[in-house]
């Protein structure tokens, strides 16, 4: 069965709102051997605590938050931000629990993954997070624990739900190259081992399996991601965005494939209107198929695919991010009659 979902940013403010569209569109879309994926919004126009660093970095198990000049700042003790943070959470989850009462296929919730966070979190009285290992250990330790709890609470809210967890690395990419500057931005935040890196993202990757989660994905929509420390993380799915990745790239998709690991394909560019027409997908169809033929991936397996916007769409309005959803639901139905040809 093809799956379509999205990333898990959306326009707007109204939560209650956002989670009824994405009911509407993703919990019983059109078309055979398709099967949709809702997912709990973000909504970062709702200000600050809403964006996915702090949201995630409210997760932080005995590790209080609080935004300064500089962005989110480790602190002593949890400050107003924080408890904004925890209390548009707290909406959420309970709208969430309205809203898809009774639900019994998949759902996915997002979080941001260590290293993006080391690399936007700063130390109480210092650089960022990245420039000290003892920090990345205790932030990486206790993110695995809050997003352990998290899964668990999702699970309790949605008792017959399969509970998908997907980890967001945007930054990894600039991590692992050294390229992340430090407070004064004269130098360059040193990069880690790609083992320590993977070993890393795979702890919260385990927290999330052993809290109930039946699937991890890690997600990155850059144009080169780095598949083989994603991989080396054992999620049991890479999201990528694959509108732009050269042969190499899916010749790495296709080595994390043939090993076990699913794709979420990112097929729809998110940078351009979409309409929810025939036009708006099509191309993008032939175009994920051409790739997985040329790296000699067989076409049945297409049908394992999830298909997903490229990205968030938190930048789109309204309109258009549902139109795009819907593109994504064309997407899947065609990908799914062609992998039974």
């Amino acid at each position: 069965m093809v799956t379509v979902s999205g990333i898990g940013s959306l326009p707007g403010v109204d939560i209650r709102e956002a989670l009824g569209a994405v009911h509407d569109l993703l919990a019983d879309p059109a078309g055979e051997g398709l099967v949709g994926m809702p997912y709990l919004p973000e909504l970062p126009a709702r200000g600050p605590g809403t964006d996915m660093v702090g949201r995630s970095a409210n997760l932080l198990v005995d590790l209080p938050i609080d935004l300064q000049p500089q962005g989110w700042r480790l602190v002593d003790r949890p400050g107003l931000d924080a408890t904004r943070t925890g209390a548009f959470w707290r909406e959420d989850l309970d709208e969430l629990a309205e809203v898809f009462d009774g639900w019994d296929g998949t759902f996915k919730i997002q979080v941001v993954g260590p290293w993006t966070l080391a690399s936007e979190l700063w130390l109480p009285l210092g650089d960022r997070v990245l420039s000290d290992t003892g920090a990345i250990r205790d932030v990486t330790e206790t993110l695995a624990a809050g997003v352990a709890e998290h899964v668990r609470a999702v699970k309790r809210l949605l008792p017959s739900a399969d509970i998908v967890a997907q980890i967001d690395e945007p930054s990894l990419p600039r991590v692992l190259r050294g390229q992340v500057p430090s407070a004064s931005g004269y130098r360059r935040l040193p990069a880690p081992d790609p083992g320590d890196a993977s070993a890393a993202i795979g702890s919260v990757v385990a927290a999330a399996m052993k809290a109930g989660a039946t699937v991890t994905a890690l997600h990155c929509c850059a144009t080169r991601p780095p598949l083989r420390v994603m991989s080396e993380a054992k999620p049991r799915a890479l999201s990528i965005d694959t509108t732009g990745l050269d042969l190499r790239a899916w010749e790495g998709i296709a080595t994390a494939v043939e090993s076990g690991i699913g794709l979420w394909a990112g097929a729809i560019p998110t940078h351009r209107e979409e309409t929810g027409e025939p036009s708006a997908y099509r191309a993008e169809h032939d175009a994920l198929v051409t790739r997985w033929r040329d790296v000699g991936l067989e076409v049945r397996g297409l049908a394992d695919v999830t298909v997903t916007p490229a990205c968030g769409l938190a930048a789109l309005s309204p309109t258009a991010a549902k139109d795009l959803t819907i593109a994504v639901n064309h997407l899947g139905r065609d990908l799914a009659e062609t992998a039974k040809s």
